[in-house]
């Protein structure tokens, strides 16, 4: 009995000890692989510095920045080529209380004004390729601006669409 668990110990340190292969290849292959990139950058040819090679930065438009249409009453209007994806049609002016990138999530909130008695629409903005949530629409742009404004009780982000068609 004795023999066969000084044979077990044996073996299990035998294999404990064989078993953790050294990493030390995967290190000098790091080693040789940053050695020649650092060899690379240091042959490659570098640009002559120039004033001819100066560029202008790069600036971002945010995605509010829609063309504003007849802001002679100081509300602002974003001007947008939308299509119906369900609902009854728009009219000239359109309360937005919702975008999404998620159709699940604008029909949850059309489903949502729904069941709160408004004639909620969803329409898609092709270029920006986002869902629009519009809770209202209406001919002129006084009675929209009054809506979006009772609209920002609830949905302080709620703002106004002219359909560009």
């Amino acid at each position: 009995m004795k023999k066969y668990m000084v044979l077990c110990a044996g073996i299990c340190a035998a294999m404990a000890l064989t078993g953790c292969k050294s990493s030390e290849s995967a290190y000098k292959k790091a080693y040789e692989k940053a050695k020649a990139q650092e060899t690379a950058q240091q042959t490659a040819p570098q640009p002559a510095e120039t004033e001819a090679n100066v560029v202008a930065p790069l600036v971002d438009k945010p995605a509010t920045d829609t063309p504003v249409v007849d802001n002679v009453d100081n509300v602002q209007v974003r001007q947008e080529k939308v299509s119906v994806v369900s609902g009854s049609g728009l009219k000239n002016y359109s309360v937005v209380v919702g975008s999404f990138s998620l159709k699940a999530n604008a029909d949850g909130l059309q489903q949502k004004l729904r069941e709160a008695g408004y004639d909620a629409q969803l329409v898609k903005n092709d270029e920006r390729n986002m869902y629009r949530v519009v809770a209202t629409t209406f001919d002129n742009k006084a009675d929209a601006a009054a809506s979006r404004n009772e609209f920002r009780a609830q949905y302080p982000d709620a703002w106004l669409l002219y359909n560009a068609q």
